[in-house]
């Protein structure tokens, strides 16, 4: 399909979506003025001002009765706090699936050493982040990118689900078209869209407004998209060099995703870890906030009488110094049933309240997204050393729902960096087998030396295990010629330790007890 040539809305994402997609952005910024303009904005100048947002029905009012969709009244100081749990979930998710890089093999030993210096010279943060950004907006896109003026073969980008209109047949990717805004000037906004199908790559500039696409405009029309115009073909088209290869694989969170189940053109999509939490995150930062205003209630207040005032001079008003410790005795008696001259005012901080409500929160809002309250830090031990087992069985429904996202995560990045072994075939010139890579992903909590030596032991004493078993047990990140030599030097330290394996006759018997006399006399 060709690249659109009329004004469309953009995205051509239904407004479900959209929307859901805004709000996920929002929390993961971690920016209180993102989601104060995402939950008290949304629409309020369209509202009547004769009747107050919370009090209407619908979706503005229960935007208004959220805490960030709560407006702060005229004259009072913003005392909104915002605890940036989403980024954290979004971070964790990414670092249990990716926080070591994932094993890449095939067959051919050419293909394996590329794999290899791809992954070591960029992938793996590459990963991390797509990952981050797929636990955060349901999904996230990796695609093949080249510029021989920066680098001698491809490489592999990733973009954010929101930035990209996919489109799948039965489940699969079968094309998309990236966009983004290369320029804004008021409500006017030149966009670049990039769509990838099998065998080629599609390039188009627009300009449009916030909500429409536009007028189809010459790409030497801006200076990012100016340097494709040479290798163009077609008008629009770039061949990829590889012809059965789609360059671009979506990486889903989980699915699927509950919200857009019935709507078509998102069935397909991942699911969002902030899906269905908002309003626990929401109440997080309200009960912090309201723990920070104990906290600036709780300052301790003194009110003095006019007369303990010192006068800064006419017209200057009077100050109280609350450092002088003597003050000069007052012409007049005081009254029975008059105050003391000095009233303190201190206010009750509701620490432990506060913390518990925090605590529960917390590990509601994590548990729904598919996390133990463990790996967050709550509910942590007193210090002591715990065993990887320990930490999997605290850590079981994190370990789980890694699991499950390593089962989606898997079969894109075989796609990914098998078109990456096309495209450097195809375009580069280099000879290399193409073929889909086995993917293996390492587990993110690694056994301790001692409880690694345990486990050998145990093993070798029950015959269970070979000597290369064991060798690649206690060294995981050997490689098979490492494991070879070590098991070699093992082999070659026993024959010498012990002359029964090399069959040799051990020393020669001595006399008999008593020496040679005794046995002439015998």
């Amino acid at each position: 399909m060709p690249l659109p040539d009329h004004d469309i809305a953009w995205p051509p994402t239904d407004p479900v979506v959209q929307t859901a997609l805004a709000d996920w952005d929002a929390w993961y910024s971690s920016e209180p003025d993102r989601l104060t303009d995402r939950y008290l904005n949304r629409g309020v100048r369209e509202l009547p001002e004769n009747r107050p947002t919370q009090l209407r029905g619908g979706v503005m009012g229960r935007l208004a009765r959220w805490f960030w969709g709560n407006p702060t009244p005229p004259g009072e100081k913003v005392d909104k706090l915002h605890v940036p749990l989403a980024g954290d979930i979004a971070r964790t998710s990414s670092e249990l699936l990716f926080s070591e890089p994932p094993t890449l093999t095939v067959d051919h030993a050419g293909a394996q050493d590329a794999l290899n210096d791809l992954m070591a010279t960029g992938l793996h943060p590459i990963l991390l982040e797509a990952g981050e950004l797929a636990a955060a907006l349901g999904g996230s896109y990796l695609r093949v990118v080249w510029d021989e003026e920066i680098a001698d073969l491809p490489w592999i980008d990733t973009v954010a689900g929101d930035c990209a209109v996919p489109e799948f047949a039965y489940g699969r990717l079968r094309a998309v078209t990236f966009w983004r805004v290369l320029a804004r000037d008021g409500n006017t906004v030149l966009r670049h869209l990039e769509r990838h199908e099998r065998g080629a790559i599609l390039h188009g500039l627009y300009d449009g407004t916030l909500g429409t696409l536009g007028r189809r405009v010459p790409l030497t029309e801006h200076p990012q998209t100016a340097p494709l115009v040479p290798h163009l073909v077609d008008g629009d088209r770039i061949d990829t060099g590889a012809p059965e290869h789609l360059t671009a694989a979506y990486l889903p969170n989980v699915r699927p995703a509950r919200a857009w189940r019935n709507v078509p053109a998102a069935a397909y999509w991942g699911q969002s870890d902030y899906q269905g939490i908002e309003g626990l995150m929401d109440a997080l930062d309200e009960t912090y906030s309201s723990w920070m205003r104990d906290v600036q209630n709780g300052k301790g207040r003194v009110i003095v009488p006019n007369t303990m005032l010192d006068s800064l001079g006419p017209g200057q008003g009077a100050v109280w110094n609350e450092e002088r410790r003597i003050y000069s005795g007052l012409n007049m008696l005081p009254r029975p049933g008059d105050p003391d001259p000095l009233t303190v005012v201190q206010f009750e901080i509701r620490v432990q309240e506060h913390r518990d409500t925090c605590a529960a929160l917390l590990e509601q809002a994590v548990r729904q997204a598919g996390y133990s309250a463990a790996t967050f830090g709550e509910h942590g031990d007193d210090g002591s050393a715990v065993t990887a087992t320990e930490i999997r069985a605290r850590q079981r429904r994190s370990m789980t729902t890694r699991s499950r996202k390593a089962l989606y995560a898997g079969p894109p990045l075989a796609e990914i960096t098998e078109a990456w072994l096309a495209v450097a075939r195809g375009t580069f010139r280099v000879p290399l087998e193409v073929e889909r890579p086995a993917v293996e992903f390492q587990d993110s909590i690694s056994e301790a030396p001692l409880e690694l030596a345990t486990t050998a032991e145990l093993l070798r004493r029950a015959e269970a295990a070979s000597d290369e078993t064991l060798v690649q047990l206690v060294h995981p990140d050997w490689d098979a010629d490492q494991v070879a030599e070590e098991v070699a030097r093992l082999t070659a330290s026993r024959e010498v330790a012990d002359p029964f394996l090399t069959g040799a006759e051990g020393p020669p018997a001595g006399p008999p007890a008593g020496g040679a006399e005794e046995d002439e006399e015998a």
